[in-house]
């Protein structure tokens, strides 16, 4: 593990949380940073890191993974929903934030600081062809289902891909960047996705909110058990499955291990889908991946 990159990770956090207690940055100051990173800093790291891939059976696992995971979540989730008598809003809730994990705001910077540069491109492929269309398909699917809103259709899902600024880079990844493009060019894409890290936990500390919701203490045991420890649990059998070489496992677990996606709980609390329960899982997941990522990590490893 990166020990100065895992330690910046801490540093700009509690920076953020410090930062957010206070009036000195605008309420927005979160929504800003984050819109920074995805049309300036994600691209940068999906150009740096795509034309590096060589495709093999193995990386359709790590595309799958997500997939795969997704269903057993609905799986999962329906048993818990039964066994505990969960309402229709938790239900939903657990489908999208357990479903769905923050594979590039968070899993991108973890990935590097935990594994090095070399397993990102594994993250990449993980979260665009898995987290990212996952969300913008089922996750659409399941707030309209579940918030009496009209289930979106092909149009609508498709202009809704078409407008997140890293499909297009890649595309021009996998087709016109070089994997040795010039220094100039490498070295600027480099500082650009460098500064995802610090940008990212900062966006997260300004955010975070852990107000414990006493009467959903079962629903956010279950969502946080499912998401840090299930998921990846799972992931490593399926990795095993398709004969994925030690980096790129690893890479794949780890990335099944991130929290919940910050869009996913954001989209179930627009729809009025249990909002405390939504911010809770993303807050407490955030906080308590500090602890299980690097474990995870560290039993890979072994």
């Amino acid at each position: 593990m990166a020990h100065d990159a895992f330690a910046l990770i801490l540093a700009m956090l509690g920076l953020g949380m410090a930062l957010g207690r206070t009036t000195l940055l605008p309420a927005n100051a979160s929504e800003t940073l984050n819109l920074v990173v995805l049309y300036v800093c994600l691209p940068a790291a999906v150009l740096l890191y795509v034309p590096r891939l060589h495709l093999q059976w193995s990386l359709l696992g790590v595309a799958l993974t997500p997939w795969i995971l997704m269903g057993a979540t609905w799986l999962l989730v329906g048993v818990a929903s039964r066994l505990w008598k969960f309402g229709r809003d938790e239900y939903a809730v657990l489908l999208l934030c357990v479903g769905l994990c923050n594979s590039s705001f968070v899993g991108y910077p973890m990935v590097r600081a935990l594994l090095g540069e070399d397993a990102v491109r594994y993250a990449v492929v993980y979260d665009q062809f898995g987290t990212f269309i996952l969300l913008s398909t089922v996750g659409l699917y399941v707030v309209a289902r579940y918030s009496g809103d009209a289930v979106p259709g092909p149009r609508a899902i498709a202009l809704r891909i078409a407008r997140f600024p890293p499909v297009w880079a890649l595309l021009f990844g996998l087709t016109l960047m070089p994997e040795q493009p010039p220094e100039w060019i490498a070295s600027g894409l480099r500082r650009l996705a460098e500064a995802m890290l610090p940008l990212v936990m900062l966006a997260v500390g300004l955010s975070i909110r852990l107000k414990l919701p006493r009467d959903e203490i079962r629903p956010l045991a279950t969502g946080l058990a499912l998401k840090l420890l299930v998921m990846p649990a799972l992931a490593w059998p399926v990795s095993r499955l398709f004969g994925m070489p030690d980096l790129m496992l690893r890479a794949n677990v780890l990335e099944s291990a991130m929290p919940t996606m910050i869009s996913a709980a954001a989209l179930a609390m627009a729809h009025g889908l249990a909002p405390r329960l939504s911010a809770a899982l993303v807050g407490y997941g955030i906080v308590l991946c500090l602890a299980t990522l690097p474990a995870w990590a560290w039993l890979l490893g072994r």
